[in-house]
């Protein structure tokens, strides 16, 4: 671990579960900071901005602020300026975001739409507003989507997540959506440029094992998976023989990882 100069880090299921922290999980990434190592907390969450997470994880006694922490959202509204200057954008997503797509221009979604764009699901998911998007794309809207996250855990269990609708979107309308979250190239690119480090300097350690940590891998950073949030027992044998290089407890292990005393 003597190479690792940063840190990238999932926070839902990694650092908290539907915002509480997760036992040892505000100490650990205090040691964090108190040891000067560089740190970015990236996160397809899309029911928060980057400065409403940061208060939240702040006032839990996480020492972070709205620099350390970087969005899908923030990701899709960079991709909009440059790929989709000045176009109408039909958003469907669960949570007030419009801060972090500041200059999209966001329209219902049974209104006219140049691009469809899906943050992350929720009641909002209905089959009226599911069916809206469809005609869009339909009509040659592009599809535009913060991640495909199949599902993820609350305090009352599993639950499903964008993923899973954006799959039947894809099928349905014969198209395949530009993704920015998680594991997307050029997100975790962004999050090194904030960092000032290399893939090969740099960890990723989340609870995805596909999106999170061999995402990351297959991007050059070393890879930790932890058996907590969306953890299930076969992740640690990895998808189509590619395995995280790291698994660990929890995040409270990671100081001993980086230190050696733990694996």
């Amino acid at each position: 671990m003597d190479q690792v100069r940063a840190i990238l880090i999932d926070i839902d299921g990694v650092l908290t579960v539907s915002w509480e922290p997760l036992p040892g999980a505000v100490d650990a990434l205090t040691a964090l900071r108190d040891a000067g190592l560089p740190f970015a907390l990236i996160t397809n969450t899309t029911s928060r901005t980057r400065r409403r997470i940061a208060g939240t994880l702040a006032d839990a006694g996480f020492p972070v602020g709205p620099d350390d922490v970087l969005t899908a959202a923030a990701a899709t509204a960079a991709h909009l300026r440059e790929h989709h200057p000045g176009a109408t954008c039909a958003l469907l997503n669960s949570g007030d975001i419009a801060e972090d797509l500041e200059g999209i221009e966001l329209v219902d979604v049974a209104d006219a739409a140049d691009v469809v764009v899906l943050g992350g699901a929720g009641p909002e998911f209905s089959y009226e507003a599911l069916d809206a998007a469809f005609r869009h794309l339909q009509n040659g809207a592009a599809l535009v989507a913060m991640h495909r996250n199949l599902y993820w855990r609350t305090d009352t269990g599993m639950q499903l997540d964008t993923g899973a609708f954006l799959a039947g979107l894809e099928q349905a309308a014969g198209t395949e959506a530009v993704v920015l979250g998680k594991p997307s190239g050029a997100f975790f690119d962004a999050a090194l440029g904030g960092l000032g480090v290399s893939a090969g300097e740099a960890l990723m350690i989340g609870d995805d094992v596909e999106a999170d940590v061999l995402g990351a891998q297959a991007h050059g950073l070393t890879g930790v998976l932890v058996r907590t949030g969306k953890f299930r027992p076969e992740a640690e044998e990895g998808v189509d023989g590619q395995r995280p290089q790291y698994v660990v407890d929890s995040f409270a292990d990671l100081p001993g990882l980086l230190h050696g005393r733990a694996g």
